[in-house]
């Protein structure tokens, strides 16, 4: 082939390489404003929190009913957990107790707010989330989300630094 007889221009040819280029600028900018957005916002890279969030803000709404017995499901991550309360060493008694006469903020629990939340510990996405909770106004809790099995503990390793 030479310059004289070279291919006639293919004006869809261009205009489709020109859409698939725009499109994965697009695609690109879109990650990186997600992924970092979630990371800015206190929610996790690309808002991986989320759910872990959700499950706290759960429990607390379970507390503010003075629903226990949903609360304790939600702290061991067991809906069945009646049908077999032996597994537990932490009993519902005692978790009762912790959450309404002997709870950190001195008495039971009437609101909350779900404020912020950390990935912590090892791994790509952490082995845990470390939620930030200002309860009965302005007491913060800072629960601790195990992310192999769901369960909840409090206190956290770590203590957040937020306004």
């Amino acid at each position: 082939m030479t310059l004289l007889n070279a291919p006639e221009y293919d004006s869809r040819r261009d205009r489709r390489n020109r859409n698939l280029l725009i499109a994965a600028g697009v695609l690109v900018v879109l990650t990186v404003v997600l992924g970092m957005g979630g990371f800015m916002l206190g929610h996790g890279w690309f808002f991986s929190n989320i759910p872990a969030e959700h499950r706290v803000n759960n429990f607390f709404n379970a507390l503010e009913a003075k629903d226990y017995d949903t609360a304790y499901a939600i702290w061991m991550n067991d809906e069945n957990w009646k049908q077999h309360p032996e597994k537990f060493e932490y009993t519902l008694k005692r978790f009762t107790e912790d959450w309404t006469t002997e709870s950190p903020v001195g008495g039971p629990i009437v609101s909350h707010h779900v404020d912020i939340s950390k990935t912590d510990g090892k791994g790509a996405f952490g082995s845990g989330i470390i939620v930030a909770v200002r309860v009965n106004g302005n007491h913060k809790l800072f629960m601790w989300y195990e992310r192999k099995d769901g369960t909840l503990t409090e206190p956290a390793p770590h203590i957040l630094q937020y306004d």
